[in-house]
């Protein structure tokens, strides 16, 4: 263990009693075990901070920061500027990882060339009891990512990566403005995206992550949601001016389709149209050409008729909620993710995923040599009036 390198797993917590010790446990039972885990609690009113003290006096391994309450990338910045490793994990206070997660992040990244500055593994969404809610966030999409992280997170989550410290250091860290700007929620979007404007990005084709869906979270503020959105995407176009408008229409009509898809799971059909409006407004091909679009319309329209126009927000544990398959108790949970690396589900996600960074690619590729072409027409006609 003394010769491998040190990675720092970086916890931000705020209120999150309900769920730390799990993820603690997921963390602490890496097969990799040369790490150090610094949990940030963010000025919580529970019992978080007590519980993690528990785990920390029976493992040395863990450390306790506390400040007052500043929002989820003000404590991530703290927890990395406290720690040692030469490898930042971060992993959110409610996600579980599977026993091999570090394990074969760190093994990629020391066979990687130094440009790479990140890699990712795969994860599924669980239910507030670990049940399997059946989506994956997977995806096979190597290198030069920036364009088409631009149009959709295809990581899907904050606790799927292991990052190389220098790299972070470089860029800055999380952006913890977007606390005070009351846009919360694409803290890690951003993170990448700056990221890959330097770095390359490689995939660890594994499901190694449970990526928790908490209803009363601050994900579930989706107007908040679609602020911090917005802003990253001009913090882009600033830093990249000459980025495609293009890339930026696409990522805002993906992203108002998934929080669509997100209000509709709750219930929320009057939200889900409007989401749904919105991504038809923002860029009409993308919905256009993906068949859960009609299907959010379809449900959302007939359960409003059936309620008479009303469409509360359900909570996870509300009737009508679609039964979850339950997760496999350990040592089972990670042979049971084994045996559905190859689910139909997964390979069309793959083969999606791929297709859409190929054409992204493929778009970029024609608007830069039309952006040529027009520059030579361009000096051609002035040395002709020259002439």
């Amino acid at each position: 263990m003394t010769n491998d390198p040190l990675v720092s797993v970086i916890i931000p917590a705020y209120n999150a009693e309900r769920f730390i010790e799990r993820t603690l446990a997921s963390v602490l039972q890496q097969t990799y075990r040369h790490l150090e885990v610094i949990v940030i609690d963010d000025g919580s009113g529970d019992r978080t901070a007590d519980r993690v003290r528990q785990i920390a006096a029976e493992d040395s391994r863990v450390c306790l920061l506390q400040q007052s309450n500043a929002g989820v990338a003000a404590a991530r910045n703290l927890g990395i500027q406290q720690s040692a490793g030469v490898f930042i994990a971060p992993i959110d206070a409610d996600d579980i990882w599977f026993p091999n997660q570090i394990q074969r992040q760190v093994a990629l990244m020391q066979a990687s060339p130094p440009e790479v500055g990140v890699v990712y593994s795969w994860s599924v969404d669980i239910d507030e009891e670990d049940g399997l809610l059946g989506r994956v966030h997977a995806a096979t999409i190597n290198g030069d990512v920036f364009n088409t992280l631009v149009c959709h997170n295809f990581i899907g989550n904050a606790s799927a990566t292991l990052i190389r410290r220098d790299c972070l250091d470089a860029i800055g860290g999380y952006d913890a403005s977007l606390n005070a700007r009351q846009a919360q929620g694409c803290e890690d979007w951003d993170l990448y995206l700056r990221l890959s404007e330097r770095y390359q990005f490689w995939a660890v084709p594994e499901l190694l992550v449970g990526y928790r869906k908490v209803h009363n979270a601050m994900s579930c503020d989706y107007t908040q949601m679609a602020r911090s959105h917005s802003l990253m995407l001009q913090a882009v176009q600033q830093r990249q001016p000459q980025c495609s408008t293009l890339l930026f229409r696409l990522s805002a009509s993906s992203f108002y389709l998934y929080l669509a898809q997100q209000c509709s799971d709750r219930g929320g059909d009057r939200q889900t149209l409007f989401w749904l409006l919105q991504a038809f407004k923002a860029e009409c091909i993308t919905p256009c050409l993906r068949p859960g679009t009609y299907k959010l319309a379809l449900v959302s329209g007939i359960r409003l008729v059936v309620n008479r126009g009303r469409s509360p927000m359900k909570s996870a544990n509300s009737p009508g909620v679609k039964p979850r398959l339950p997760l496999m108790p350990a040592p089972d949970g990670p042979r049971f993710f084994a045996q559905h690396q190859h689910l139909p589900i997964l390979r069309f996600k793959l083969l999606v995923g791929q297709l859409l960074h190929q054409g992204i690619l493929l778009i970029m590729r024609l608007l830069i040599a039309s952006s040529l072409n027009r520059h030579r027409l361009d000096s051609s006609a002035v040395n002709s009036t020259v002439n």
